[in-house]
């Protein structure tokens, strides 16, 4: 569904090269700090910067090619846009029936009552959540087969987040070939909906893998000292100083619960994994 090569932006102070694929029937994450590279990365794929290096294809298409026809498949929301705040939910409908062939009037009514969103208020008036609810079902209102949802989550309360993230999996049940690239920075959105994660720090992709291995396997070892010195280190993806000793993040768990039973090992969320391929240390 969507597969970059290289793809590569030169600013002054940071430069993007990034290599990812989202295979169709599947959510993909990409995950990171702010400022890591995720918005330059969506703006890429969407061709609303020109890149310098690598190329972009959409469904099987270079972007650079991409009519408006094939943006029709497209449901796309951007972390800096939105609409009018002086429309209402309403006003959009005749908006969305003249921009897209497939748009469905009756689902969007539906959705709209279904999440609380009033067709006669305007958008100005809207909460952070109604307006980002609002934002993602536009984007799945016209059959889309992809979607690509640029930090759809933020400034958003757990409960907000929740209904949000009940619209892309109900998005994704109602067609199985469908596909989403999802960014955010609140990393826990994303376990329980991403099928794999990629993450991005200072431009690179530094780790690509399915989200039930990252919180299967993955580990975090609390180790002392005298631990560490007599730990097998072949494992160790990051080991990190700490005031007790050492934390080290691995990607082999049964290996450390079968063969040191005295260390303490933990299964980490992913932002603390995050963390320590970020502030870690390579073994």
């Amino acid at each position: 569904m969507i597969k970059l090569e290289h793809v590569r932006k030169d600013y002054k102070n940071f430069t993007l090269d990034c290599s990812l694929e989202v295979k169709p029937g599947c959510v993909t994450g990409l995950i990171g700090q702010n400022g890591a590279g995720k918005s330059t990365t969506f703006k890429s794929i969407l061709g609303l910067i020109r890149i310098d290096g690598g190329t972009v294809e959409i469904l099987g298409k270079d972007v650079k090619h991409f009519s408006t026809e094939d943006r029709q498949q497209l449901g796309v929301v951007l972390s800096d846009s939105g609409f009018s705040a002086y429309l209402t939910a309403g006003d959009l409908i005749p908006v969305l029936d003249s921009l897209y062939d497939k748009f469905d009037k009756a689902f969007f009514l539906a959705q709209a009552e279904k999440f609380h969103l009033p067709l006669d208020k305007k958008i100005k008036e809207f909460s952070t959540g109604m307006k980002a609810k609002l934002k993602v079902l536009t984007a799945i209102s016209h059959e889309a087969k992809l979607l690509i949802l640029d930090e759809p989550t933020a400034g958003l309360d757990v409960v907000a987040r929740d209904e949000l993230l009940d619209m892309l999996r109900e998005y994704m049940e109602q067609e199985e070939s469908r596909s989403i690239l999802i960014s955010s920075h609140i990393s826990s959105d994303l376990e329980t909906l991403c099928d794999d994660l990629y993450m991005i720090h200072e431009g690179k992709i530094i780790l690509h893998e399915d989200t039930d291995v990252l919180l299967s396997d993955y580990a975090l070892l609390k180790v002392d000292e005298k631990q560490y010195e007599s730990l097998d280190k072949q494992y160790l993806l990051r080991v990190r100083k700490e005031s007790y000793g050492y934390s080290c993040l691995t990607s082999q768990k049964q290996f450390y619960l079968d063969n040191y039973p005295q260390v303490a090992v933990e299964k980490g969320n992913i932002d603390e994994l995050i963390t320590m391929f970020i502030r870690g240390k390579e073994v």
